[in-house]
C-alpha cells in the first residue's frame, strides 16, 4: 500500500487549482487480465523528462511495460502488478525531483 500512498502524495504535489480539472493518473483494468496506468504529464515538472521504458513480457501473469508516449506515461501489466507499475512511475518522479534539487 506504500505505492498507493506516494501515488496520492503525487497527486496533491500537481494539484495547483487548474492541473487537477483536465488532468490526473487513471488505472484501469485489461481483459486479459491485467492492469493500465495513464498519467498526464502535461504541465508537470516531468513532462518531457526521459524514462527508460521498462518491459518484461516473459512470464504470463506477471508481466509489465511501462513507457512515456507524448506526455502521457503508461504502465500495463498482468493482474498481480499493479503494484510493481505504480512503483516504476514513483521511482522514476523521485529520481527525476532528487536531480532537480
Amino acid at each position: 500500500m506504500d505505492e498507493l500512498r506516494r501515488l496520492q502524495e503525487w497527486y496533491v504535489a500537481q494539484c495547483d487549482g487548474d492541473w487537477e480539472h483536465g488532468y490526473g493518473p487513471r488505472i484501469s483494468t485489461l481483459d486479459n487480465p491485467g492492469w493500465t496506468v495513464t498519467i498526464e504529464l502535461t504541465d508537470t515538472d516531468f513532462e518531457g523528462v526521459a524514462f527508460a521504458e521498462v518491459k518484461d513480457m516473459a512470464p504470463e501473469r506477471d508481466w509489465i511495460r511501462c513507457w512515456v508516449e507524448g506526455t502521457e506515461w503508461q504502465g500495463v501489466g498482468g493482474p498481480l502488478m499493479l503494484t510493481s507499475i505504480l512503483a516504476h512511475f514513483l521511482d522514476w518522479t523521485d529520481a527525476v525531483g532528487r536531480s532537480a534539487t
